[in-house]
Formats: structure tokens, sequence, C-alpha cells
């Protein structure tokens, strides 16, 4: 008997079909990462009080201000970098922890950070700026 011996053709990948299903899953990404919208991570709904009052760090605030020509002034009063320190521990402690550093953009450099040693060497220990948007 006299059996015909075939040859194998090796497999082969048809590569155009999954070039297309690539393509398609691509646009599927881009277009499905465009379209979302920017929301809050966490949204809180705060329960309401009839009878909430205010704190006293949210009533009473200090703030320090350094003008352009690097003036210093605690609450609106004048005061030199060197009496900061001390007049900065006399606050009271409501006011020391509400306590917040407003500067000029023009100010120096070297000002502001006096101010933020007499600061620091006076207790106080977050020092929030004021920015505008």
């Amino acid at each position: 008997m006299n059996f015909a011996v075939r040859k194998r053709r090796a497999p082969s990948i048809i590569i155009v079909s999954l070039v297309d299903i690539l393509t398609i899953l691509l646009i599927f990404f881009v277009v499905s990462t465009t379209f979302k919208k920017d929301q809050p991570e966490v949204q809180i709904n705060l329960p309401e009080s009839k009878t909430a009052t205010k704190a006293p760090a949210e009533l009473e605030h200090a703030i320090v201000t350094v003008d352009e020509t690097d003036a210093v002034k605690l609450d609106g009063q004048s005061i030199e970098v060197n009496e900061l320190e001390g007049a900065v521990r006399n606050l009271s402690p409501t006011k020391k922890a509400s306590l917040a550093l407003q500067a000029d953009k023009k100010a120096s450099f070297g000002t502001i950070v006096k101010v933020m040693d007499a600061l620091k060497l006076a207790g106080v220990r977050n020092l929030p700026a004021f920015t505008r948007e």
C-alpha cells in the first residue's frame, strides 16, 4: 500500500483582523477618556443644625501683612520684624492658631523669610498664606 505523505503547512495567523480589533479598542479608550467629567472624588453632604455656633477660631483671626515696601503689619498695625516674635507670643491662643500671612508679590523674599522665621520662633505651626486666583 502506498500512503500519500502530505506536507503540513505551518499555521498562519491573520494579522489584518487583529490590527482592526486593536484599532477599534484604541479608539474606544481614547473616546471614553476624553468624555470623562471632572467630578470631586468625594461628595459630602453635611448635616444641618439649628443650634450650631461658630468656633472662636473662625471669629478671631490675625493677619501678618508684608507690603511692597517691605513694611510688616500685624492686624493692621505697623511692627518691626524684630518685634514680631514677641507680639505674636502675646496673642491669644485662638488668634495665634488662626494666624495667616499676606505678602505682596513685589515684597522682597528676604523680608518674607525673616517674618516666617519670627513666626516659627513664636510657636506658630501652621501658616497659611493668602493668594489670588
